[in-house]
């Protein structure tokens, strides 16, 4: 007796976009991002290149402050970044959502409530006067306003870095006889290095680029951003782009040096 058979037409796997559509849409974003910077390149005169009267100081003051302003941040926001990755309490997404505050902030707000707070005139900056700290058109106000830019992006980055570390190898650590501190050296930083050295990058760019916040708290000194706004306005867009160029050169490096260095070995 013969036994009939239907057979079920199988499901072939799910059809994948075309090998060649992914690094298409990659090109063409990238090339959308870079597209002002390869102007640079056609609108800078290098015939009659040359930096206007206070460009020196301005580079000198934008790299010594954002490299204390870069330290201060890191010694601030990473036990921050690593209480938050750490602890759930209730009423946590409070502090998250206060957190986010800064960030939302435009940056001449800013600086306005920063003014508003330890400016001259402010209760908190007319008693630190007492005492001969300015803050504002001073190092301190600049590094300050650089810190307060910068800041709440390296607690978030570090902070998601610290979130990826498995919790069950810090636990064994601990159970070995190492000290949370012994743990935090030895487990949590080599483990989230990658998204540190993002975090220090990142609080580096934030900090040497802050204009909005710089201007009000501390026009003085003026560092590249201010400078460069004030080339503008006084001199002209030529006046601007010998300034720019020096920008990247100082900006770009530490994140590349950090990328790298992440990926072969641990920061510290």
């Amino acid at each position: 007796m013969s036994t009939l058979v239907k057979t079920l037409p199988i499901a072939g796997p799910a059809r994948l976009p075309r090998a060649w559509l992914p690094p298409l849409l990659g090109a063409a974003v990238l090339a959308f991002l870079l597209a002002p910077f390869a102007a640079l390149v056609f609108a800078t005169h290098w015939q009659d290149l040359h930096f206007a009267p206070g460009d020196g100081t301005a580079i000198s003051v934008s790299l010594l402050y954002s490299l204390l302003s870069l330290a201060l941040v890191m010694l601030l926001g990473t036990p921050l970044a690593w209480w938050l990755a750490h602890y759930h309490y209730r009423g946590k997404w409070l502090l998250d959502a206060l957190l986010l505050l800064p960030l939302l902030t435009p940056p001449l707000a800013m600086g306005i409530l920063l003014s508003s707070f330890y400016g001259p005139y402010a209760p908190v900056g007319s008693f630190l006067q007492h005492y001969g700290v300015m803050l504002s058109n001073s190092p301190p106000a600049f590094v300050l306003a650089q810190v307060y830019g910068a800041l709440p992006y390296f607690v978030v980055a570090t902070r998601a870095a610290f979130e990826g570390v498995p919790e069950e190898l810090e636990q064994i650590s601990l159970t070995l006889g190492k000290t949370p501190w012994q743990t935090f050296w030895q487990v949590s930083l080599p483990l989230s290095r990658l998204g540190l050295a993002a975090g220090v990058a990142l609080a580096w760019v934030r900090a040497l680029g802050e204009f909005g916040i710089v201007l009000i708290v501390a026009y003085f000194p003026q560092g590249i951003p201010v400078k460069l706004w004030v080339n503008l306005q006084d001199i002209g867009l030529s006046a601007v782009y010998p300034l720019l160029w020096v920008f990247f050169l100082v900006a770009v490096p530490l994140p590349l040096w950090l990328g790298l260095r992440s990926r072969r070995q641990p920061l510290f």
